[in-house]
């Protein structure tokens, strides 16, 4: 009967070649590992001399991908359903002008996230990460506040128009306004929950925005 050697031999049984590839491969790994784990730590420590230095390039390797949320947590739960809504007024060839119904922006993110075992970052973060930033930088009278509120409404609206141009003005005509507003809905408690709560949606309207050159997707036009 033909007999076969012991195919899990020692790593001392290796060629020197193939040594030496297992262990750069591995020295490439722990450095990686490291590389990490300092970032994760900086990120979530308490400000420090070197996190202050290196904020940018933190902040560069954290997000999105591997952003840290607590929201879900004691003693601040998320207990509202947040959804992002656009609507445009548009230009005929003509000089008529018309405007759009809203278009849920959020609920086509959770459609394509959807039973999606790989859902792309921007589905998952673009959006919202973005409505959080001009939230954090506008007061009550959605007035910017500094220039990061500036910045954000410019994001805002290269999001808008980077997913909805196309489809408002495949018919012709051109997008010269839109609306963002926020439909806010409280999270249903449990069914063995007593509490009670006014499920009716609030809406945080903001006022109309031109649009120009900068907010079109590239290759569009505004003429």
């Amino acid at each position: 009967m033909q007999s076969y050697g012991d195919e899990t031999r020692p790593l001392s049984a290796l060629s020197l070649p193939s040594r030496i590839v297992i262990g750069v491969a591995a020295c490439a790994v722990a450095v990686i590992v490291a590389i990490h784990l300092a970032m994760m730590f900086l990120h979530v420590a308490p400000s420090n001399t070197l996190s202050k230095q290196q904020g940018a390039l933190i902040s560069d390797y954290v997000y999105p991908e591997y952003e840290q949320n607590w929201k879900l947590f004691a003693p601040n739960p998320l207990q509202q359903n947040i959804a992002v809504q656009v609507r445009a007024q548009l230009r005929a060839g003509d000089g008529s002008t018309r405007t759009t119904g809203w278009t849920d922006l959020t609920a086509r993110d959770g459609q394509g996230i959807l039973h999606n075992p790989l859902p792309s970052h921007t589905q998952q973060n673009q959006l919202r990460r973005g409505w959080e930033l001009f939230l954090n930088t506008h007061n009550a009278q959605n007035r910017p506040v500094g220039l990061r509120g500036e910045l954000s409404e410019r994001y805002i609206r290269r999001i808008v128009m980077l997913r909805m141009d196309g489809e408002w003005t495949k018919g012709g005509g051109r997008v010269e306004q839109v609306q963002v507003r926020s439909q806010t809905t409280p999270v249903r408690p449990p069914p063995w929950s007593s509490e009670k709560i006014n499920e009716k949606p609030v809406y945080r309207v903001l006022p109309w925005w031109q649009v120009t050159a900068d907010d079109l997707p590239e290759g569009a036009s505004n003429k």
